[in-house]
């Protein structure tokens, strides 16, 4: 459809729910992360701090170095319409929409159901307890099994990614699960006395599954994708799957447990959130919040060891749920190394049903939530991943060998890790914390990338004083803090845009941030809604040491003067809050998924331009049930999937009174599950 008249704002919400995460949600994903003292007490510095005193003539020096050397890649943001200054309208009445984004936005609502755009068609592939094996019993709520859950869809679906299989029908879906919430899966479920039988069900109900897809049963016209049960790759992966460590840190001490001697093979992979897909088909996913797996932090009594779990968010008591009572693994008295056997990269091959998925220890080890990649000039691979922790830091890594027409499988053993250090370019003084944009008319500069080590197969060559190579691979964010990276506001996702190469950094929020903690790359206080920034590494090469930044949105309300649109009219823009995970289609258009909505609605997906006359018309696409997270996403040109994750936890919801029934309606549970909306009239997406 074509516009022929200005859209008005849309509205926010006031209603029935108050929007942000609930206390159910981050008592089962993060292990109350947001209620706990922040990690990184690290004394690095913002730069506020360093504009607001003079440089040393050596610091002054190489400051200069970055700006120069990111010359090249400001040519790369250059070549974007300039940025309105604050308050302009140049684009006020502009009638139309950017290529692939042309649907009439999603209004926000509180509604328990999947909205998408007029003109679109809705279903789900497959649901938490559907079967991938014929020997599996149907989905059964009262009578759940760990032996059943094994052979069916896991909780809690996060990333998730499509690739092809033989024929134009057929596809491979990869998803993670990444945590689960006993309270909505078990009916009188008593938090203080989980059986035995629930702790299995929900050790099955983590991890990953494979399952083929297939999108030829319902019509050419039809987006719809059915599971192919009993496809030879179908596979689950869980607590309790084995995974091999691989590169410097495996076979280490640090990794060595009474359950694994040798410290080369892990049982299972925990809280899986984001990850990314290689260019030799394999998937990558991400290990994020495991630190609230593992009891008796506070116990421990070594100092170094203390501070180490401390770093990374260990320091209570029992657990939340309880595991330790019923495998020594998750108690840190007991097995005090597993917990650094967790925190990595997992690669795995979802085409080979006999293989075991590896811990690529060279990539570093935090709470990561993605792990996307692009091929540098000379033909190396970078991956790109945040930590998504308040203060923490975006990383890099670029490995040594190109990647080749063979297998590539050791390619992510060897490689250089880097954390990035932003710096601003505007006095100091203009960084007021409250939006307010300098007086060059963005917040933006210049950065570099910073090497921690660089591993060569089971050797790792530190870059950072004071810690071995080993070292900094297994407590990557102490080398972070120890070499001044920059604080951020909760790096999540990041993507390489497939059309421009710019890499798009998802920043969800960050309460924390005092005023005089803001800087120029996290330029609000107290940010609630989180923002967006674009990273254009020098030359257009992934393999480059230094980049140029800005920020391309500051989410919120648009009527809240502290939001930014990339300079579009504020009154053309869907409300945004809370970006989380990011995907690009293949004309380059941004779609950003949110997780915690702090304006009142629901969790959405939005789309936006990146480039042209419509760069920052950000439009929502869909929303997601009652107290669901849009995450995923898949944009094709036939599609688009997103995983609605954990429908109906709110405050004070229950398996016997959830507070969504989505998908199944009725009185039914909610079941986390992957959806799938395409044009009615099966047109491509966006047109």
């Amino acid at each position: 459809m074509t516009e022929t008249a200005p859209r008005r704002l849309l509205p926010l919400l006031t209603g029935r729910h108050g929007g942000s995460r609930s206390a159910l949600t981050c008592r089962f994903r993060c292990g109350d992360a947001c209620f706990h003292d922040v990690p990184n007490t690290s004394g690095g510095e913002y730069f506020g701090d360093v504009a607001a005193r003079a440089f040393s003539r050596r610091t002054a020096l190489k400051a200069g170095a970055v700006v120069a050397a990111a010359g090249a890649a400001t040519t790369v943001l250059g070549q974007q319409p300039a940025l309105a200054a604050p308050g302009n309208q140049g684009n006020a009445g502009k009638a139309g929409a950017a290529p692939g984004l042309n649907f009439e936005p999603v209004a926000p609502n509180t509604d328990d159901k999947l909205t998408t755009p007029a003109g679109y068609l809705q279903d789900v592939v497959i649901r938490w307890g559907d079967k991938l094996f014929s020997d599996a019993p149907d989905f059964d709520a009262a009578n759940l099994t760990a032996a059943a859950q094994r052979r069916q869809f896991g909780y809690n679906c996060d990333y998730l990614g499509l690739l092809p299989l033989k024929g134009q029908h057929e596809f491979l879906l990869v998803a993670n699960h990444e945590y689960t919430d006993e309270v909505l899966m078990f009916a009188g479920y008593d938090a203080e006395n989980p059986t035995r039988e629930q702790v299995e069900v929900a050790w099955a109900a983590h991890g990953l599954s494979v399952v083929a897809v297939t999108s030829g049963r319902r019509g050419k016209r039809s987006g719809a994708l059915d599971p192919i049960v009993d496809h030879r790759l179908n596979r689950r992966f869980d607590t309790h799957s084995a995974f091999e460590l691989t590169g410097p840190v495996a076979g280490t001490d640090l990794v060595k447990t009474p359950a694994d001697p040798s410290g080369r093979t892990v049982l299972g992979t925990l809280n899986n959130c984001s990850g990314g897909l290689t260019p030799w088909d394999t998937w990558l996913t991400a290990e994020e919040n495991f630190n609230q797996y593992f009891a008796n932090a506070a116990s421990v009594t070594d100092p170094v060891v203390k501070e180490r779990l401390r770093r990374y968010g260990m320091t209570g008591g029992a657990t939340e749920r309880k595991w330790e009572r019923f495998d020594d693994r998750f108690d840190l008295l007991k097995a005090p190394n597993e917990a650094n056997r967790f925190g990595w990269i997992v690669e795995v091959d979802p085409y080979d049903p006999t293989s075991t998925p590896k811990k690529r220890t060279a990539l570093g080890r935090f709470k990561h939530e993605a792990a996307t990649t692009r091929i540098t000039a000379d033909g190396r691979l970078a991956v790109y991943m945040g930590d998504d922790e308040r203060f923490d830091y975006f990383y890099k890594f670029v490995s040594t060998d190109k990647v080749g027409t063979g297998d590539n499988r050791d390619l992510l053993d060897h490689g250089t890790l880097y954390v990035a250090k932003f710096t601003g370019n505007s006095p100091a003084a203009e960084i007021t914390g409250d939006g307010t944009l300098p007086s060059d008319g963005a917040f933006d500069g210049a950065g570099e990338w910073i090497p921690l080590v660089t591993s060569r197969g089971s050797e790792a060559i530190s870059h950072v004083p004071g810690m071995s190579g080993v070292e900094v691979l297994l407590f990557t964010r102490q080398a972070g803090d120890a070499v001044g990276a920059t604080k951020m506001d909760r790096p999540e996702d990041v993507e390489p845009n497939p059309v421009t190469g710019v890499v798009y950094v998802a920043l969800t929020n960050n309460t924390r941030r005092l005023p005089g903690q803001a800087d120029e790359a996290n330029p609000r206080a107290n940010n609630k809604h989180g923002h967006v920034l674009e990273v254009a590494e020098a030359r257009n090469d992934a393999g480059a040491g230094s980049f140029a930044w800005r920020v391309f949105l500051l989410a919120g309300d648009p009527n809240d003067p502290s939001t930014y649109f990339a300079g579009f009219d504020k009154s053309q823009v869907s409300p945004i809050s809370c970006p989380d995970n990011v995907a690009f289609d293949k004309r380059g258009n941004l779609w950003i998924s949110t997780d915690g909505n702090a304006l009142g609605s629901n969790d959405g997906l939005f789309a936006v331009a990146v480039d042209g006359e419509f760069r920052g018309q950000v439009k929502q696409f869909l929303t997601v049930p009652v107290h669901a997270e849009t995450c995923g996403p898949w944009i094709d040109d036939d599609r688009v999937l997103v995983c609605v994750q954990h429908p109906g936890e709110g405050d004070g919801s229950t398996f016997e009174n959830p507070t969504s029934h989505w998908p199944d309606g009725g009185t039914s549970v909610p079941r986390p599950s992957v959806a799938v909306t395409w044009r009615a009239d099966g047109k491509k997406i966006g047109h």
